[in-house]
């Protein structure tokens, strides 16, 4: 599709098609990602329960490096949509370098920090002896791969802002689909174990940089990429930090959350700590459908924000909500259904790991609708540059309410409330959601009406 006709569709074209149109390239994007994390751990499990509480524990790096790829991107993306649908473009290239190259070069940094002091690295993601070289062996090749992980989140976002969903997903998808052939061949063919999971995800991550990062090399995108373009000062860095804090903010959130369950959970057993990360794992599943769809509907929030078209802003964000609730309920209910099985394809006759992963897994589909709806808000909130609810929501779901949570919850009630904490937490969510979209609605009521 032509760029004007791009441009006119995000800003004329019918808002349901429009964000289904880029929602759903996102989502099977999403959803491979999801299948090559599951694939690692499945695969790992075959070499017993203390590897697959490795691969757990090593969550938390994953984690680290979104945060960094993600604040960029998402910050980046945003003010990307926002000034192509206030024609500025020559402002989106200087958004789009100050996003690419900053990570670039934190996380160089960040690697280079990690591989030094793996030891005291793993040991402080909640690794227990029993697994503590499993997670070494996972986490060295993971960091080697750093810098390539974190700048395709950057390249992913930015090239969607563009309304270019199809690209982000073969760049994506094509990772994803090869780190699953790449997983046996590594782990049991080389032998290589753990490690070997570890390089196959390592090699994928490089591809589907090569693929993202093709289009700008070869400048057959709407937005350009040169470091000429990169401005450290206020304008663009503040607007594209302050949304993209929001992502910092829950990237930081979640490897906290991560990294104190898992010593939790590691205090009980390597058992319940696998047990938990499996369901981690297995409900990237309807997450990631749910991510896709509020970054599908961003690139379209953002371009009619910028444009000043209220109505179409509200009626995007109406849409979004009522498919994400109908889509995440059906989902909670499919996985409900298959939970048994799917816990014990992982845990293979351990007990304590299957009764722990079935209840955290099925706790989770009772809360999913409105873990759903609420991820919608925050992206709603996020594509129109409202960093401080952006925040305040995404800050939520594993800080303010689960951190107290997960502290109360362990202590009444053991490996239990450990399994049940991020579906309470997804419940009290909802309590900060609500208050924030009425208070948008009654603000811009009146220019919504006019329209």
């Amino acid at each position: 599709m032509k760029q004007a006709e791009r441009k006119e569709k995000m800003l004329e074209g019918p808002i349901g098609p429009t964000i289904v149109g880029l929602s759903v390239p996102t989502i099977i994007a999403m959803l491979i990602t999801s299948i090559y994390h599951l694939a690692d751990t499945y695969f790992v499990s075959a070499l017993g329960t203390n590897a697959t509480a490795a691969v757990s524990v090593n969550t938390s790096l994953d984690l680290l490096l979104t945060l960094v790829g993600t604040t960029f991107a998402l910050g980046g993306s945003s003010l990307i949509s926002r000034l192509l649908g206030a024609r500025e473009n020559e402002k989106a290239n200087i958004a789009m370098a100050t996003a690419f190259f900053p990570t670039l070069l934190l996380t160089v940094v960040l690697a280079a920090v990690g591989v030094t002091f793996i030891e005291p690295l793993v040991d402080l993601l909640g690794a227990t002896p029993t697994c503590r070289q499993y997670s070494i062996d996972y986490a060295t090749y993971i960091l080697y791969a750093a810098p390539f992980m974190a700048t395709s989140f950057v390249l992913n976002h930015c090239v969607r802002a563009e309304g270019r969903s199809k690209l982000s997903m073969i760049g994506m998808g094509f990772g994803g689909i090869l780190n699953c052939f790449l997983d046996p061949l590594f782990i049991f063919t080389f032998k290589l174990g753990v490690a070997g999971a570890s390089i196959a995800t390592a090699i994928s991550k490089f591809v589907s940089f090569s693929i993202l990062i093709f289009p700008y090399l070869t400048h057959k995108t709407q937005v350009r990429l040169s470091i000429k373009n990169v401005r450290l000062k206020k304008d663009p860095l503040a607007d594209m930090l302050s949304v993209g804090s929001s992502s910092a903010l829950r990237s930081g959130c979640s490897i906290l959350a991560s990294v104190l369950i898992n010593n939790i959970a590691g205090r009980m057993s390597d058992a319940v700590m696998a047990g938990i990360g499996v369901s981690t794992k297995v409900m990237m599943f309807p997450f990631s459908v749910i991510l896709g769809l509020g970054q599908g509907s961003s690139p379209v929030i953002g371009y009619n924000w910028g444009a000043k078209k209220l109505k179409r802003v509200w009626s995007g964000f109406k849409f979004t909500s009522l498919f994400a609730l109908g889509v995440s309920s059906a989902m909670a209910l499919l996985i409900w259904v298959f939970t048994k099985p799917i816990i014990i394809a992982f845990a293979g006759t351990d007990s304590e790991m299957i009764r722990i992963g079935t209840l955290c897994i099925r706790s989770q589909c009772l809360a999913l609708p409105i873990h759903a709806w609420v991820a919608v808000v925050n992206f709603f909130c996020g594509a129109r540059g409202d960093a401080k609810n952006a925040i305040l929501l995404a800050t939520s779901r594993q800080g303010s309410c689960f951190l107290p949570t997960l502290f109360l919850l362990s202590l009444l009630a053991g490996d239990i409330g450990v399994a049940i904490t991020q579906a309470t937490a997804d419940l009290l969510t909802l309590c900060i959601a609500v208050p924030v979209i009425l208070s948008f609605k009654r603000r811009y009521s009146s220019e919504i009406i006019k329209e």
